[in-house]
C-alpha cells in the first residue's frame, strides 16, 4: 500500500520515485504510481483501475465527505437552490425543416433530454409531438449516460444518435427508424459522436477514435451493412491533428476538418455523391485556420491567411478553392475578431468581437449592405444558434449577460425585426434590479489592459470587506463571455463578487490576446490573472487574501500556478479537472491530447527551451514548502483530456510539501469524465460541493440574503 489512511483522517501518500532524463536534466516524480499503465482500459471499463490506485482515490474521496460533512445541510440548501433556479419540464424553441418542427426538452424530475418533433402546419395545443428519442428511458440503470449528438435524417425517416456510458467520450452510434420505433441493427463503437448524413438518408459519415483516444479516422457506413466492413473515407497521418465531420448550411457538401490549435484543413464530398473522393479546399499550412460554407457557385472562407491575425472573409469558385483564387469579401481589421459565420441563401452573418464585446453583422449579398443588430448592455454574450433551414430570411440568437437571462431571438435580416422567441425561465425567481454588471480594466506586469467583468448585489459596499470568486481560463484561444449563469447567483446571493478576467490565451481582445498568451509567453495568462485580483482590490471589490481564484480543466493549470506563484493574495482555489502535470503530459507522446496540444504550449520532447519553460510553471513541479491557501480539486476517473492522476498527483504532492493547515480535498467522480456528472441535477451535486467549501472557508454557513 503505498499511502496512509483511516477514515476521517488525511490520506498521505507514501512516495515511489521514477526518474526522468531529458535534454541532460533529471527529475524525480515520486507520484507516477497513481497513473495506472493500462489507462487506455480505464477509460473504456473503469473496473479494471489498478486496486491501488483506485484505493487511493477512494480514500481521499471519504476524507473529503469527512471533512465536510458539517456543510451536508448547507450543501442540500444550496441543492434546492439551484435545482429551484432551472425550469423542470424546461423545452427548446422548435427549429423548422421542412414538413417538421424540432426540439428538445425537459420533463419534471428528468435528467437527461428527450427529443421531439410535430408537424409543422399543425395546431401547437393539439400537441401532436412524437417522441424521436427519450434519454431517461435509455439512461436507466447506468451511473453515466450521455448523448453526444442526435441527427434526424434528410428525408425525416431515421434518426442516428451516439452515446457515451462511461464519461470517457467514447460512443456508441444507433440508427432509429422513426416510422416503425425500432432501431437498426448498426451499432457502431469507438466512435466520438460526430456524424453526418448523406443527401439520400442511406450513408452515415463518423469519427473514429483510436486506442489513445484521437480522432484519427473518418468511416463511411452504409445502411443495411456490416460495421466492420464500413469505407475508410479519409486517414490523419499526424497524431498532432485531429479530424471530426460535418455539412455545410446549403446541406450541399460533407465536410472533413483536420486541426490541431492553430492549423487548419478541410476536405469535402458531395452530399448527393458519398461515395466521390474526399478534395480539399486547401492544403495545410502552419498556423493557417480556415472554416468553408458555401452559396451559389461560390466556397466562402473565414481564415486568417496572410496577415489576417483576426481573420478575414474571401470567396472563390466552387470549382477553383485554391488560395491564389481567394478574393476579399471582408477584409481583415485589426482589432476585429471574425469569430464564426453563418451563411443563408441571401444573407451572410458574421459574429465578431471589437473591444471585448461581441457583434453580429448582416450582409445582405444581393445589395453587399450590411447593419448591426443592436444591444443596450455594457456587457453582455451573444451566439448564433444553428439552423436546419438554408433559404430564409430568419437567423436565431441569443442573447444574455451576467444580470439578464438567456434570451432566444429570431430575426428577420430582410425587415429588421427582432422577436423573442424565449427568456430563460428562472422558478424561483430572479430581479435584474437586485444586482449590479460591469466592467473594469486593470495593467497587466507590461501595461496590457485586462477587461475584468463584474456582478455583484446592488447594495454592495464598495470598502474591500467583501469575498470575491475570480474565475479564469485563459487558453486555446477561448474567450470567456460575459453571460449569465443561474448558479453563482448563490454565492452572490450569500455577499460575494464574482468577476471575470478576461487574460491573455483567450480571444478576448482578439488573434494577438491569444498568441501573447501561448508556448513562450504563457505567463502572460498568469501574471494577467494576479493583476486582475490586484486591480479588484485596489478598486475596493475586495481585500489581499480575501480572493477565492477558480479555474477548470486549462483553467485548473491557471489556478494551480498562480497558488504557487502569490499564494499570499488569495484565500480559496478551486481547481476542476486541473490540468496541472503539464510537464509530465506534454513529454508523454501517448496520452490523448499531447501531440495537438504541442502548438498551445510547445514539444518539451524536442525543444529544449520550451522543456525549461514549461517547467517553470507547471503547477505539479512548482509545488514548494510554502503556505497555500484552501484548496479544492475535482477529478473524473475516465475523463480522456484531464487524465484523473494529474489532480491526485497534485494533491499528494502539496500534502507533502505544504507548511499550513489548510484545508486541502480531492474529489474523484468515479463514474464520470472530464464534464462531471451528466445528469442536469446530479451536476448541480457538483456545483454544491464547490460552493459549500467556499462558504466552509469563509465562514459564511449563512443562508441567501
Amino acid at each position: 500500500m503505498t499511502f496512509e489512511f483511516s477514515p476521517g483522517n488525511l490520506p498521505q501518500a507514501l512516495k515511489r520515485p521514477v526518474q526522468q532524463t531529458l535534454h541532460g536534466k533529471t527529475r524525480s516524480d515520486d507520484y507516477a504510481w497513481m497513473k495506472d499503465p493500462d489507462w487506455q482500459k480505464v477509460m473504456r471499463t473503469p473496473e479494471v483501475l489498478d486496486p491501488e490506485i483506485r484505493a487511493w482515490l477512494d480514500a481521499n474521496n471519504e476524507y473529503t465527505e469527512a471533512v465536510l460533512a458539517p456543510q451536508k445541510e448547507l450543501m442540500g440548501e444550496l441543492f434546492a437552490e439551484l435545482k429551484g433556479r432551472i425550469k423542470a419540464d424546461d423545452s427548446s424553441v422548435p427549429a423548422p425543416d421542412g414538413p417538421f418542427l424540432y426540439y428538445s426538452r425537459y420533463e419534471e424530475g428528468g435528467q437527461h433530454p428527450i427529443f421531439c418533433r410535430r408537424p409543422a402546419d399543425a395546431d401547437a395545443e393539439a400537441d401532436p409531438e412524437q417522441i424521436l428519442l427519450d434519454g431517461n428511458i435509455l439512461a436507466e440503470g447506468t451511473s453515466f449516460f450521455r448523448i453526444a449528438t442526435c441527427r434526424h435524417s434528410p428525408d425525416h425517416k431515421l434518426l442516428a444518435y451516439a452515446v457515451d456510458l462511461s464519461g470517457s467520450e467514447y460512443t456508441t452510434i444507433r440508427v432509429k427508424d422513426l416510422e416503425s420505433g425500432e432501431l437498426l441493427a448498426e451499432k457502431i463503437g469507438s466512435a466520438q459522436g460526430d456524424l453526418a448524413w448523406s443527401a439520400d438518408s442511406a450513408t452515415l459519415f463518423y469519427t473514429v477514435l483510436d486506442d489513445n483516444h484521437r480522432p484519427c479516422e473518418i468511416r463511411r457506413h452504409r445502411l443495411g451493412e456490416d460495421p466492420k466492413n464500413d469505407d475508410l473515407v479519409y486517414a490523419e497521418p499526424d497524431p498532432g491533428f485531429f479530424v471530426g465531420v460535418g455539412k455545410t448550411e446549403s446541406g450541399r457538401f460533407i465536410t472533413i476538418s483536420s486541426h490541431d490549435h492553430t492549423t487548419s484543413e478541410i476536405h469535402i464530398i458531395p452530399a448527393d455523391v458519398p461515395t466521390e473522393p474526399p478534395r480539399v479546399i486547401a492544403p495545410r499550412e502552419t498556423d493557417v485556420e480556415y472554416d468553408v460554407a458555401d452559396r451559389g457557385d461560390s466556397f466562402y472562407i473565414l481564415t486568417n491567411i496572410g496577415d489576417a491575425e483576426d481573420f478575414k472573409i474571401v470567396t472563390c469558385p466552387l470549382a477553383d478553392s485554391a488560395p491564389s483564387s481567394w478574393c476579399d469579401l471582408v477584409a481583415h481589421q485589426p482589432g476585429r475578431l471574425i469569430r464564426h459565420i453563418r451563411l443563408f441563401a441571401d444573407y451572410m452573418v458574421r459574429l465578431e468581437t471589437v473591444d471585448g464585446l461581441p457583434r453580429i453583422i448582416v450582409t445582405d449579398l444581393k445589395t453587399s449592405d450590411e447593419h448591426a443588430i443592436a444591444f443596450d448592455e455594457a456587457a453582455y454574450d451573444l451566439g448564433m444558434q444553428p439552423g436546419y433551414l438554408f433559404d430564409t430570411t430568419v437567423l436565431r440568437f441569443t442573447y444574455s449577460s451576467m444580470t439578464t437571462p438567456l434570451r432566444v431571438y429570431d430575426y428577420d435580416m430582410a425587415t429588421r425585426v427582432r422577436v423573442l422567441r424565449k427568456e430563460q425561465e428562472i422558478p424561483s425567481g430572479h430581479d435584474p434590479e437586485k444586482y449590479r454588471t460591469g466592467r473594469i480594466l486593470v495593467a497587466s506586469h507590461d501595461g496590457a489592459e485586462v477587461p475584468v467583468s463584474l456582478l455583484y448585489r446592488a447594495d454592495l459596499k464598495r470598502d474591500g470587506s467583501a469575498p470575491l470568486l475570480l474565475y479564469g481560463y485563459g487558453s486555446y484561444g477561448h474567450a470567456m463571455p460575459a453571460s449569465f449563469s443561474t448558479s453563482r447567483l448563490s454565492l452572490v446571493d450569500r455577499g460575494f463578487v464574482y468577476a471575470i478576467a478576461h487574460i491573455r490565451g483567450g480571444m478576448d481582445k482578439g488573434y494577438n490576446w491569444y498568441r501573447s498568451g501561448r508556448m513562450l509567453t504563457k505567463k502572460n495568462t498568469f501574471l494577467d490573472f494576479i493583476a486582475a485580483a490586484e486591480g479588484l482590490i485596489s478598486s475596493g471589490y475586495t481585500r489581499k487574501g480575501e480572493i477565492a481564484i477558480h479555474g477548470g480543466s486549462a483553467g485548473g493549470m491557471l489556478v494551480g500556478a498562480v497558488a504557487n506563484m502569490r499564494p499570499d493574495l488569495f484565500k480559496a482555489v478551486v481547481g476542476e479537472v486541473p490540468f496541472v502535470d503539464v510537464l509530465n503530459t506534454m513529454c508523454d507522446d501517448t496520452l490523448p491530447l499531447t501531440p495537438p496540444e504541442w502548438p498551445e504550449w510547445g514539444n518539451p520532447i524536442a525543444d529544449a527551451d520550451a522543456y525549461d519553460y514549461i517547467a517553470s510553471y507547471s503547477p505539479y513541479d512548482n509545488v514548494a514548502a510554502r503556505d497555500y491557501p484552501h484548496i479544492l480539486a475535482t477529478a473524473g476517473l475516465t475523463d480522456p483530456r484531464v487524465t484523473y492522476w494529474e489532480p491526485a498527483k497534485w494533491v499528494a504532492r502539496l500534502r507533502e510539501l505544504k507548511t499550513d493547515s489548510n484545508l486541502l480535498l480531492l474529489k474523484t467522480n468515479m463514474d464520470a469524465g472530464h464534464a462531471g456528472a451528466s445528469g442536469r441535477f446530479d451536476r448541480l451535486k457538483e456545483v454544491a460541493l464547490v460552493y459549500a467549501f467556499l462558504l466552509r472557508v469563509y465562514g459564511l454557513h449563512c443562508s441567501r440574503a
